[in-house]
C-alpha cells in the first residue's frame, strides 16, 4: 500500500535520451486518494498497479505506455524507480531517464 510522502521523491523528470525532451510529474492524489504522479502539462499520470508496478497507465484503452526497463514489481518502492523507462505511442517507442528533482 502507498502511504505518505517519501522524502524527495514529490517530483520528477522524464528526460527523452533521443532529444533532450524533458516531462515533468508531481506527486498528487489520483483514483480514490492513491498516490501517484501527474504531468504538469497534460493529464497523464504514473501510477501504481500491483499487478505491474509504476506504469504510465491509459485508462481508456487499459493498456501500459510505459514502465521502467529494470525494475521489476516487487523490486519497487512507494515511488517510481529512477533510471531506464521505456514507452509506447502509437507505432513509436522512446526511452526516458527518470531523475528526480527538486
Amino acid at each position: 500500500m502507498l502511504v505518505g510522502k517519501p522524502e524527495g521523491r514529490e517530483k520528477f523528470e522524464l528526460r527523452r535520451q533521443s532529444d533532450d525532451l524533458v516531462y515533468t510529474f508531481k506527486r498528487e492524489q489520483f483514483d480514490g486518494g492513491k498516490a501517484a504522479y501527474k504531468r504538469q502539462d497534460q493529464d497523464l499520470w504514473i501510477v501504481h498497479r500491483p499487478e505491474w508496478g509504476w506504469v504510465a497507465w491509459d485508462q481508456a484503452s487499459n493498456t501500459c505506455m510505459g514502465r521502467p526497463w529494470s525494475a521489476l514489481p516487487h523490486q519497487q518502492a512507494d515511488y517510481p524507480p529512477e533510471g531506464d523507462w521505456v514507452s509506447r505511442k502509437g507505432s513509436k517507442s522512446y526511452v526516458y531517464t527518470l531523475v528526480y528533482v527538486e
